[in-house]
């Protein structure tokens, strides 16, 4: 006789056991939930997790992920780290070749192969923002990534200051403050912000049908991420619930909470 098989991670046993690790850590029905998850390591396979977010959430709950794009900005530290030495001749050949943004193909970069689970995912929707676009699945997905301006990177008019309005939570997987976007939105309220160009190719609809290419310069708050491993050190434990996510460590909070935390250690220690 052969011995029985041990559990299948690909079935739904495996989904129900994060669904039951998400429910202690204090994820519920109707929450909308910007998540930030590095699963490399983990053994946490995305499509389990997304389910379980799915299903914990219920059909009145909404996933959100970041999918930020840089390869198509002249300005961004992507940009300009892969065309350092390069000549103006072969900067501008590489110029050319750079491709548009195009919300409903180009694929999210450097937010780990959870997010981009999340964009593929039918039913799923994307804000239309060349350089820090979000996606969204569930109820809310179209009227949260609705209207996000250009010069709203991860302003009061984005998908992000959205959430932070009507007091969404963050769900960090493995990863640690300095991936806090929710950190972001504080910079935009501090007294005069510094503000700085962005420069990127998008995709544009021709008036006689088709699609072309277009570069759109704009002017946004300066966006800096050096200090958020600092700033949430500082972030007081107990408006923090910490668990286990399959194995690997997470924690969930409050968007407003997170941003009144930043704004009050960015307006004392930011010169």
């Amino acid at each position: 006789m052969s011995p029985p098989a041990g559990p299948d991670p690909a079935r739904p046993p495996g989904v129900l056991a994060l669904a039951v690790q998400l429910r202690l850590l204090g994820v519920r029905p109707r929450h909308r939930l910007l998540v930030h998850a590095a699963l490399g390591g983990t053994g946490l396979r995305a499509e389990a997790l997304r389910d379980a977010l799915i299903g914990v959430l219920g059909p009145h709950g909404t996933i959100v992920v970041p999918a930020f794009t840089a390869e198509n900005s002249l300005t961004s530290s992507a940009h300009l780290a892969r065309v350092a030495g390069l000549t103006d001749a072969e900067k501008a050949l590489f110029r050319s070749r750079m491709p548009a943004f195009d919300p409903a193909r180009t694929p999210s970069q450097g937010v780990g192969v959870f997010a981009e689970t999340v964009r593929t995912t039918p039913g799923a929707v994307r804000s239309a923002h060349p350089q820090t676009s979000f996606a969204a699945l569930g109820a809310d997905a179209a009227r949260l990534c609705a209207g996000h301006r250009r010069e709203s990177h991860l302003g009061e008019e984005s998908p992000l200051g959205k959430l932070c309005w009507e007091g969404g939570q963050v769900l960090m997987i493995n990863v640690g403050f300095s991936a806090c976007t929710a950190f972001h939105l504080a910079e935009y309220r501090i007294p005069k912000p510094p503000l700085r160009m962005y420069d990127c190719v998008v995709k544009v609809n021709l008036p006689g049908g088709g699609q072309g290419e277009e570069w759109t310069v704009y002017e946004d708050v300066a966006l800096d991420d050096g200090d958020f491993a600092e700033i949430g050190k500082t972030f007081p434990a107990a408006r923090m619930r910490g668990g286990r996510v399959g194995g690997a460590p997470a924690t969930l909070f409050s968007i407003p909470d997170a941003v009144d935390h930043a704004l009050d250690w960015m307006t004392e220690n930011r010169r």
